[in-house]
């Protein structure tokens, strides 16, 4: 995959950021067996539309929705207001979102960097990218993808259907690279 197939798929991306993800993606995709033209165009749509064609790697709100309640206990933050949902908001080109995944993260990172000290870390274009393949693989994505079923890839990643329109743009301009 090169440059100027990221800049046709995702042709509001700049330059210096496609350049900036592009080595790790590179190098990151194959090991975590997103490694077909179907694959990777299904990876590509998704962070495309959940980085803003590489645009965030944190969540624009603040996280506080995450702090308490329900969605804090799904999510493994503590139940009181004590700013985890806030620490733990959504991260990386796919959003890594709550303590339990960026524990499970940190574990499979073996602690190096300890993402669960220093959240932050997610941010960084190398484990941004090392981010949503890991969560791509651990969710079983590349068989939903192998279906070429968008709806059921934007679910796993997204919980719903939330920008489906925007991720089929991108889903078709990255079949036409034949990635």
């Amino acid at each position: 995959m090169n440059a100027e197939q990221l800049k046709r798929i995702m042709p509001y991306a700049t330059l210096a950021n496609i350049r900036k993800y592009l080595p790790f993606l590179n190098e990151l995709m194959p090991k975590f067996d997103i490694d077909t033209p179907l694959r990777k165009a299904h990876f590509i749509a998704q962070i495309a539309h959940e980085s803003g064609s590489f645009r965030y790697v944190k969540e624009l709100a603040s996280g506080k929705a995450y702090d308490t309640g329900i969605l804090a206990k799904r999510l493994g933050n503590t139940p009181e207001a004590d700013g985890d949902g806030q620490l733990y908001k959504g991260r990386g080109l796919i959003q890594l979102t709550g303590l339990t995944n960026y524990r499970l993260f940190a574990q499979f990172l073996k602690y190096n960097p300890n993402v669960v000290d220093h959240p932050e870390r997610v941010e960084e274009p190398r484990l941004a990218v090392m981010a949503a393949c890991w969560y791509w693989q651990r969710n079983n994505i590349n068989s939903l993808a192998d279906k070429d079923d968008i709806t059921a890839v934007t679910r796993k990643v997204n919980g719903g259907t939330n920008g489906i329109n925007d991720r089929k743009f991108f889903l078709e301009r990255a079949k036409k690279e034949d990635l």
